[in-house]
Order: structure tokens, then C-alpha cells, then sequence
């Protein structure tokens, strides 16, 4: 409990105490009343009962004294990272103040108060097959391009051409595995994403959630999650914690976009319901498993976030042509994929302008819409171009750094925020560049 609920639930207590306490004196001055009428008994032998009553009363009052003296005392904070933003009723405030009024749009009202209140929401049909054919078009040239790059470097013997989207990255990966990482380190943001990542249906759903002026962030990510690897399986997190303490408090949305059916069966998205209402950052841990991923216990939520996995948790199956909203406070995490089948995804972010993004030094957010403006024209020029995972690498080097283009090691900044319990490969090379940047050049 913080100060206010612990002490409304102490005085809560002390008034049940007090009420006991007048009970026992009333029983107390009827028993007295008796025993002076009665003068055939002696009230010698009563009088162990009504030291008895008055013990009791006494005892229950100085309970509630004891227990309005402990709900003065501070009690200890939650295991939260905050630093900047600590006091636990301002957190609370902050998240309560991001509900905006409903305005008309493809969000019924219902669901922009679920995505306020349980911070997530799905909106089914959104898109349609003629938004999504272009990116899926554009996925396939990229992995036809990089197979071409393997093969003529000697990497691989098999372009695999006879397969198709669901199957093709999964029969390159026999050949050169973590394959997928290649694709998701490509930060250069196509004609298909830009298109997607603008169009108007998903512009009004924004602007409903954030405002009519919308900043595209930083981060966005092409997901490739093949059949049955460790790698691509994403514990619970919360997405504040890849970025900068200067943006946790800042409402920021996410548009997870499966590029088929998402279900249990192939590693959708699972998310804590309410699990982002305590507007805190709770500590995760580097690195999970064998991936580059930030881990959120259970136990961390269940203490800091005040929700528990087991039962607060929601499976989100997602079918293509649908979105899942989500803010960036909210635990989430993405379950194995268990099919046959490539589970490909998209998430794009927007916020509102003039706000911290937690990527500041490694990549500005880009304008959307102004004013509400659905006419407005999105300037690609540069940003689309300039890659975010070559600047984050830049970064955390802080020189320039020659890449192998076929390594397949992810590090960023996240990776010296939280407490290092487990390292593996991309760890390694996370110090490796570190341990470079210290050498005399």
C-alpha cells in the first residue's frame, strides 16, 4: 500500500476496534446494572467477569491506537527504477491524466476507454488486404535480396526460391541460422512501411488516442518469428525500458500489425491487462536467454506493478487486418511459435510532438499529422533513409563502427541500464564494441 491507501485502511480498521471497544462497555454496564438488582448473589462473584469485559475494551482500544500510529509511518517504496518521477500518487496522476475526451473515429468509444483503462485494445478489420498486399510484396523482396547476398558470399548453397512468404526464411535459416536477425537489423524503412505507417485509417486511430498532432517515433521493427527458435520468443517487458528515463512518462502507442492470422499456435501477443495504471518502470534484468532482450519477472510485476501474470494476463489473438493498440507502459511479451509457419509482424509508434522519445541522441521522430490535417504530406526524406540500428550501434560504440553486414548480433543502449544476469552472444559483442571504444586509435 502507498501513504493514503494504508492509512484510509487503518483508520478503517480503527473504527471497527472502536465500535468492538463500545460494545464491550456496553455489555460491561448491563452486567453491572444486574448485578445490582440482583441482591440474592453476591457481586463479589461477577466481578471477575467484569474485570474481564474491561481488559478487552481496553485492549481493542490500544490496538487502534497502535494501528493509527503504523499508518503514519512511511512505509517502503515498491522495487520501481523511476528516478526522476518517484512519488507514487504523481505517477498514478500521470497516467490517469493521458484519457483524452472520445472524438469520432474508427475506435468506438468502448474501445478507447479499454485502451485507457486496460492499456491495450484490438480493432478488428482496420486494414485491408489492398494496405498490407504492398508491405508482404516488399517483405518478399528483402528476403529474395538477402538470400542473393548469402549466396554470393558463400554463406549458403539454397536460395530457396521454391518457397514461399510463411516458408522461405524458415528453410534459408537451416542453412544460416539467426538469418531472421539480418532482417530485423535492416533500419532503412521502405516505400511499403512508409505508406502503411501513414495511411489515414490508422492516422485517425492515433490521433483519437494521442491528439490531431501526431509525431511518428524512432522504433519501428520487422518482426520475424520462425517456427520453434528461442530467439525470436520475447518475455514479458515493458517497452519503456529500452528507452531513455526521460520518455516514461510519456504516452506512447503502439500498432502491432500481424501480416497474417497471430494466434496462440504461432506466438501472438500476450499483455497484462492494467498493468501500466501505476505509471511505474519496474527493474528488468539483460539479457534473456539467448537474445538481446530485456526480462520482467513475475515476481516484478506482481510487486511493482501490482498484477499478476498468471490471471491478469490476456492472450491477443490478432487477425490479419486488424490492429493491437498498446502504450509502451504495459507488460507484454510474445509466445513461441509453434506452427509451421513464419509469424510476420509490424509495429509501428506515434506520439505527440515536443515530448521526449527516449531516443533522442540516436534518431529524431518524424511529423505525421498537424492540426488534424488528414491531407497532411509526411517529408520521408533522410529519415527514411537514415538507420536506426546503425546509429544505435554508432552510439553505443560512441565512434564509427565497420559492421560485418552478415553479423548477427543485436546491442543497444538498454543493455548497460539494467542489471546484467545473464549474458550470451549479443551481450558478448555488446562489451566487445565497449572494450574498442576504450582502445587508442
Amino acid at each position: 500500500f502507498d501513504f493514503a491507501s494504508n492509512r484510509a485502511f487503518t483508520l478503517g480498521m480503527m473504527a471497527s476496534s472502536l465500535a468492538r471497544a463500545r460494545r464491550y462497555n456496553t455489555v460491561t454496564k448491563a452486567v453491572c446494572s444486574g448485578l445490582c438488582a440482583m441482591r440474592s448473589r453476591s457481586y463479589r462473584a461477577y466481578q471477575p467477569q467484569v474485570v474481564g469485559m474491561r481488559a478487552k475494551r481496553d485492549v481493542a482500544v490500544r490496538m487502534s491506537v497502535q494501528r493509527l500510529s503504523l499508518s503514519t509511518t512511511p512505509q517502503p517504496l515498491p522495487d520501481i527504477a523511476n528516478t526522476q518521477v518517484t512519488d507514487l500518487n504523481e505517477l498514478r496522476a500521470i497516467v490517469d491524466g493521458w484519457k483524452r475526451p472520445y472524438t469520432p473515429g474508427p475506435l468506438s468509444e468502448e474501445q478507447v476507454e479499454q485502451f485507457f483503462e486496460d492499456g491495450f485494445v484490438v480493432a478488428d478489420d482496420l486494414l485491408s488486404n489492398q494496405d498490407l498486399q504492398p508491405v508482404i510484396d516488399e517483405i518478399n523482396e528483402r528476403v529474395d535480396a538477402l538470400a542473393n547476398r548469402l549466396y554470393n558470399a558463400g554463406k549458403i548453397t539454397d536460395l530457396c526460391e521454391d518457397q514461399g512468404f510463411l516458408s522461405r526464411l524458415t528453410a534459408l535459416e537451416h542453412e544460416f541460422p539467426h538469418i531472421s536477425v539480418l532482417l530485423h537489423k535492416d533500419g532503412l524503412l521502405p516505400p511499403a512501411f512508409r505508406q502503411l505507417w501513414a495511411a489515414p485509417v490508422l492516422l485517425d486511430a492515433a490521433q483519437q488516442l494521442l491528439g490531431p498532432d501526431l509525431m511518428g517515433h524512432p522504433i519501428w521493427n520487422l518482426r520475424t518469428k520462425t517456427p520453434n527458435q528461442q530467439q525470436t520468443v520475447v518475455p514479458w517487458h515493458q517497452d519503456i525500458g529500452y528507452f531513455d528515463e526521460s520518455a516514461w512518462t510519456v504516452l506512447q502507442l503502439t500498432g502491432w500489425i500481424p501480416l497474417l492470422d497471430a494466434t496462440k499456435e504461432n506466438g501472438c501477443m500476450e499483455v497484462v491487462r492494467g498493468g501500466h495504471r501505476t505509471g511505474r518502470c519496474a527493474k528488468h534484468t539483460c539479457c534473456w536467454g539467448s537474445t538481446w532482450y530485456i526480462d520482467l519477472p513475475d515476481d516484478v510485476i506482481r510487486n511493482t506493478l501490482e498484477k499478476d501474470p498468471e490471471t491478469d494476463s490476456v492472450v491477443c489473438e490478432v487477425n490479419k487486418g486488424s490492429v493491437l493498440f498498446l502504450n509502451t507502459q504495459v507488460p507484454h511479451r510474445s509466445l513461441s511459435n509453434v506452427s509451421n509457419d513464419v509469424r510476420w509482424s509490424l509495429d509501428l509508434r506515434w506520439q505527440q510532438p515536443g515530448q521526449p522519445t527516449g531516443f533522442d541522441d540516436i534518431k529524431a521522430p518524424i511529423w505525421m499529422r498537424k492540426n488534424g490535417d488528414r491531407d497532411f504530406q509526411v517529408n520521408w526524406d533522410g529519415w527514411a533513409d537514415q538507420d536506426r540500428n546503425a546509429a544505435q550501434l554508432d552510439y553505443v560504440a560512441k565512434q564509427e563502427v565497420t559492421d560485418d553486414e552478415f553479423d548477427t548480433t543485436i546491442v543497444g543502449p538498454w543493455m548497460s541500464a539494467w542489471e546484467m544476469t545473464n549474458t550470451n552472444r549479443h551481450t558478448d559483442a555488446y562489451f566487445a564494441k565497449l572494450k574498442a571504444d576504450e582502445t587508442p586509435r
